[in-house]
């Protein structure tokens, strides 16, 4: 597959935390036209203002790229509602990789003029990370870890530093991290690991994100409801663990899609 737009300026990336809720797909800012990240079959467009359909995809048009991969291309410019023999004619169109599909456009929820863009995999049912599926952009920064915090049970929030003192007990462990590509807009990391006294504790992957029984699940450690990572924006939550008395260490590592790592290494004391 192919970009569907290849200048525009990434606003949001998949796994972003989009104020408690995770992006599904990548948000561009851009005025080229969007083309076909490959060939396909149409499935649907429409939508938009004129559509008996509302959503918060505004304008949108979905391809069958084959192997059950369906590209979600929304947000566009509205266009008229087609008669009702030229959907048909549509539905069974084959649509060739780069062909122009539709303009950028303010439709549905988006603040700027642009595409959200999004594959979905309707074998597996989840969505799926593009970079997964397309090279992901050049790049040599590693991603940034902003803050390691600690939740109590009673909701109270500390923020990590090496020297820090937290009282023993259990915490949830919340880590800020995200990835800078020039002067662009941050972005969510690909990967981020966490490792307490040696043993990992938690393990966050935005490769997929399954829907199962109307709730949203990411892998963490194995498939957990979105609303247990993403409820303390802008941060992740990692899993718990449970401190003792005495020295601990932890070590947060974040990763790209270009697989450039950054580690951080905190040295606390539980008492």
């Amino acid at each position: 597959m192919e970009w569907p737009v290849t200048n525009g300026i990434i606003e949001k990336n998949f796994g972003w935390n989009d104020g408690g809720q995770p992006v599904l797909g990548i948000v561009y800012r851009t005025e080229e036209p969007i083309s076909a990240a490959e060939q396909g079959e149409l499935l649907f467009e429409g939508g938009g203002s004129a559509s008996r359909m509302p959503s918060p995809l505004g304008t949108w048009t979905a391809i069958d790229h084959g192997g059950g991969i369906i590209g979600v291309y929304s947000r566009m410019r509205s266009t008229p509602e087609p008669a009702e023999s030229e959907r048909e004619r549509s539905i069974i169109n084959i649509v060739e990789r780069s062909t122009i599909i539709g303009e950028p456009g303010t439709t549905g929820w988006s603040g700027s003029r642009g595409l959200y863009f999004s594959l979905y995999d309707r074998r597996e049912k989840r969505w799926i990370n593009p970079v997964m599926i397309i090279s992901p952009l050049p790049d040599t920064r590693a991603p940034t870890i902003l803050s390691v915090k600690l939740r109590n049970q009673e909701g109270r929030l500390f923020e990590l530093a090496n020297g820090s003192v937290i009282p023993q007990g259990r915490y949830s462990i919340l880590v800020d991290a995200s990835q800078v590509i020039r002067d662009r807009p941050p972005l969510a990391p690909f990967r981020i690991n966490c490792s307490v006294n040696g043993v990992e504790t938690g393990r966050l992957n935005f490769e997929t994100y399954s829907a199962r029984d109307g709730t949203l699940l990411v892998y963490r450690n194995g498939l957990v409801p979105v609303r247990e990572i993403y409820s303390m924006y802008p941060s992740y939550e990692l899993g718990t663990a449970v401190f003792t008395r005495g020295q601990v260490t932890m070590e947060v590592i974040t990763q790209d899609a270009a697989n450039n790592l950054r580690s951080q290494l905190l040295r606390f004391t539980a008492e």
